[in-house]
């Protein structure tokens, strides 16, 4: 299945690695996307290590996807990422002119001595406006190449409305362009082990899609057996799953038919 493009999100902090904090950016991020037709194609936490934030980001924009990190952008010595992405990017750290107008814009003489920091960006950084408290995010990209990674606060009431604002700003010409199906049947009383050879049957057959297997124990053991990608291929695989599954001598049942396609 190919993507048009790839999303990815980084969710940054020790907090959520402890369990302090439930991550609440994860499940949001894959909502907000798929309101406009798109997927997100990876996530990742990241505990608050400069080194391992630095080689993360130096991977990320290595690559042409489009990232979101949440967390770390404030202005409390636990607080990373700026200079993480700074590092990943071989630039120095400049404080941002624009920024900082937000900043003594919303706090006054309070943007001083040290909200003010939360100004302080890798260079040939470009703002993303927060609604909120009008404190900036940040993007950046490789020098003399367009921005692709999208630095958010930790806070979800801000993060994203500014992911929002992201990507109707600037990806709006990628929305509904992908046409996406997913399709599954719920195995009754369905043993996995007896449904690989059918699953890599199924993907040789159609190598464009993807076909997952959810296996459920209780309160009665089920698998839900699906696929999913283009339409027309994932209509086909189900046709041959349903087939398969029959013959091993399992009963199905429809599940879903989730279509995330503009004109289907």
């Amino acid at each position: 299945m190919t993507n048009i493009s790839n999303f990815g999100i980084y969710i940054i902090g020790d907090e959520i690695l402890s369990g302090k904090r439930q991550d609440r950016h994860l499940s949001k991020a894959i909502e907000i996307l798929s309101a406009r037709g798109l997927q997100l194609s990876w996530a990742q936490y990241l505990g608050d290590d400069p080194a391992q934030i630095t080689n993360a980001l130096k991977a990320s924009f290595a690559k042409s996807d489009i990232v979101f990190s949440f967390g770390g952008i404030g202005a409390t010595p636990d607080d990373y990422t700026r200079q993480c992405a700074a590092d990943a990017l071989n630039v120095p750290i400049e404080r941002h002119a624009g920024a900082v107008a937000e900043i003594v814009a919303q706090f006054g003489e309070g943007a001083y001595p040290k909200r003010v920091f939360m100004a302080d960006f890798p260079q040939g950084a470009a703002l993303i406006p927060n609604p909120v408290n009008r404190v900036a995010g940040f993007s950046a990209g490789l020098p003399n190449q367009k921005h692709n990674h999208y630095f958010l606060p930790g806070f979800p009431q801000m993060a994203h409305p500014m992911m929002e604002w992201v990507l109707d700003t600037h990806y709006a010409h990628l929305f509904h362009q992908t046409h996406y199906l997913e399709q599954s049947i719920i195995v009754v009383e369905g043993i996995e082990s007896q449904l690989i050879d059918l699953m890599n049957e199924t993907l040789q057959k159609y190598p464009e899609i993807k076909i997952f297997s959810l296996p459920k124990l209780k309160p009665n053991r089920q698998i839900e057996l699906g696929a999913k990608g283009t339409p027309e291929q994932v209509k086909l695989a189900m046709q041959d799953l349903k087939v398969g599954v029959s013959k091993i001598g399992f009963v199905w049942q429809d599940f879903s038919l989730t279509s995330k396609a503009d004109d289907l």
